[in-house]
């Protein structure tokens, strides 16, 4: 089924917006477009030639080969795929180095540049970088080879992705490849990384930490904090220099808040910090988005420009009290909604920018005011959204893939590599202020026992990496199933009964400090005891609805279609439905906030407030009004 953002004419250069919003220099170029493509059925292409020769079909990147948009739509299993593509890189870089980056492959990738193995990454949903110093520079040729390797049956981090040949249940049609931008970028030598902007309403400034390639005597950074970012679209006019800020040393910027400078020679990760007067303080919430635009510079011992990115921040705090978890300072309900981040052409690539942003303002007008980005790492450009549209997101793993079979006492069996990719993760998204939790895990299905067990040492090994990495947001160990971490910041559970009574029954304990859980079978625990953490119903609802199918279509058929509990007779009861079960939810003033199954049909789940293509299946009006109460939790 086509997907209403697909353009009605190819594109030239199909998602050509950039990347990476938050650190973007002038000078890059996308390599989307059409690559050479060959399927390697058996992972023998290295023994048999493929890195050395022309490949036999042709692919649009940045579309996985599984999906309409890359023009392959091969759904099979694919053991390893092939890309081949010659470029020249741009003449006017000369005197720079040349980065290839990758924004996600799924899921083992070896990359060669002119025959030279410049890069190999494990994991489907993090991005990666080749350095081709020495390899190419600019005004050259070069042929870039990549080889995508998906085992069917390894233990590794897929997500939704369906280890069987069909559909089925809650799994869906596999990605496999390149399937996130693939680009150029042109930088110095010596040169900024991707600082961590860490917002600091108490201090009323931004905290930043600048790490470098390298120290230079008399080197300075320099960061300017202005009242919004430039061109209101980091990457839209890349290419440009930033106005008033590149290669001046003296004078203010236009709309200038704040700015700093500190010694680039001493310390790897330079620390600048950039207070924001009381007057221009504006808090990032879901009502005022505001987003600050942030400048960085690098700046040699005569203060000329020798590198230079531009960004943004956003300024808002998170804070726990008991029960309570806070957004500066304020108890703000947290209307989720499941987004599962599939389209029905291009699978786990949004067909356009367009789209990425409709799915927002779709779950803006049916009431909620967030996401669960479910089993899967959203590309960066939905993050940017999310941050200047003010939508509260939880980031989240794909780490289904776990599961062996063995049993419910030792059947979770994720390796090390869940705990790296997860870092990954973590490092690339800490500046976006949407992002008010992590959860690594979701529905880790383990009962607890006496044995210390696999699943118990990456889970607690996940968790501690993300407070390692992120101090200033709650992280939830698991959600729903089996909290193995007593200390979690954040307890939930999954609840799908259908009835509002038995529903709002099930969780009312929470006050007691009984809140429901989920347990495996009549009573056997999954989870360590609750320990008076904030608590919400991370999953619940998933009302089927399938208007389009006939009468007779009834039962649980989950290769067609199904959601959870039986299917309502007409609209008017999903609706009542939908409101006893947000209700119940509304009225618990123990509860700080609850995520709805789901805002797409996809595939077979036919459970969405949207189709599977977005377009309308109930009165979304009447879902926003239902949560559009105030929450008892929100109320003094």
């Amino acid at each position: 089924m086509p997907s209403p953002h697909t353009p009605a004419v190819p594109m030239e250069t199909p998602r050509p917006e950039h990347p990476r919003p938050q650190f973007v220099r002038e000078e890059w170029m996308s390599l989307n477009g059409e690559w050479e493509f060959e399927i390697d059925q058996a992972d023998s292409g290295l023994e048999r030639g493929l890195r050395d020769r022309a490949l036999n079909s042709r692919i649009v990147v940045p579309f996985a080969p599984e999906s309409t948009l890359s023009g392959v739509g091969i759904t099979d299993f694919l053991e390893a795929v092939w890309y081949r593509r010659t470029v020249t890189v741009p003449a006017g870089w000369v005197g720079r180095r040349v980065l290839l980056h990758f924004q996600a492959v799924d899921h083992d990738t070896t990359v060669w540049v002119n025959g030279v193995e410049v890069a190999r990454h494990r994991g489907g949903f993090t991005p990666f970088t080749a350095d081709l110093g020495g390899v190419v520079e600019p005004g050259e040729e070069m042929t870039v080879v990549v080889r995508a390797r998906d085992p069917r049956h390894a233990v590794q981090a897929r997500g939704k992705q369906s280890t069987t040949y069909a559909n089925s249940g809650v799994h869906y049609t596999r990605t496999t490849g390149i399937w996130q931008t693939v680009w150029l970028e042109a930088v110095p030598e010596v040169r900024l990384r991707r600082p961590r902007i860490t917002p600091d309403v108490a201090g009323s400034a931004f905290h930043l930490e600048v790490p470098l390639t390298a120290n230079r005597p008399g080197w300075t950074v320099r960061a300017v904090l202005t009242d919004a970012p430039r061109g209101g679209d980091p990457g839209e006019d890349a290419g440009t220099a930033a106005e008033g800020v590149a290669g001046e040393t003296t004078g203010q910027v236009a709309g200038e808040v704040a700015r700093a400078k500190v010694r680039a020679d001493l310390d790897l990760a330079p620390r600048v910090v950039l207070r924001v007067p009381a007057d221009r303080v504006r808090l990032w919430c879901p009502e005022d988005p505001h987003l600050y635009g942030l400048r960085l510079e690098l700046l040699d011992t005569e203060g000329g420009l020798v590198d230079g990115v531009d960004s943004y921040a956003g300024l808002r705090s998170l804070s726990v009290d008991g029960r309570a978890l806070r957004l500066n300072g304020r108890p703000v309900f947290q209307r989720l909604v499941l987004d599962q981040g599939y389209w029905p052409d291009g699978l786990m690539t949004a067909p356009s920018e367009a789209a990425l942003v409709a799915d927002i303002e779709l779950s803006r007008e049916a009431g909620f005011n967030g996401a669960r980005l479910h089993q899967k790492v959203f590309e960066e450009r939905f993050l940017y959204h999310a941050d200047r549209l003010g939508y509260l997101v939880w980031g989240e793993f794909g780490d289904w893939g776990a599961s062996t079979g063995a049993g419910w006492e030792d059947n979770q069996q994720p390796t090390a590599s869940f705990v790296t990719q997860w870092l990954e993760a973590v490092e690339r998204d800490y500046s976006h202020p949407s992002i008010v939790g992590w959860c690594p895990l979701n529905e880790t299905h383990q009962v607890i026992h006496d044995r210390v067990t696999t699943l118990d040492d990456v889970t607690r090994a996940m968790f501690l990496a993300t407070k390692a990495a992120d101090t200033t947001r709650p992280v939830l160990d698991a959600s729903g199933y089996s909290h193995r971490v007593a200390e979690s910041d954040v307890y939930d559970s999954h609840l799908y009964e259908q009835d509002p009574e038995l529903f709002a029954e099930q969780l009312s304990g929470l006050a007691d400090g009984r809140p429901y859980t989920n347990v495996f079978g009549a009573d056997v625990a999954m989870s360590l005891p609750y320990r008076g953490q904030p608590y919400f119903c991370s999953e619940f609802g998933g009302i089927w609805w399938d208007p389009d199918a006939a009468a007779s279509a009834g039962g649980d058929d989950n290769a067609v279609s199904w959601g959870y509990g039986a299917r309502p007779a007409n609209e008017e009861e999903l609706q009542s439905r939908f409101a006893g079960l947000v209700g119940a939810l509304l009225d618990n003033p123990e509860m700080f906030g609850y995520c709805y199954t789901q805002l797409t049909d996809t595939f077979q789940e036919q459970n969405g407030v949207y189709r599977f293509d977005r377009s309308r299946k109930l009165d979304v009006a009447r879902l926003r009004a239902a949560q559009s109460r105030p929450a008892a939790y929100e109320r003094p």
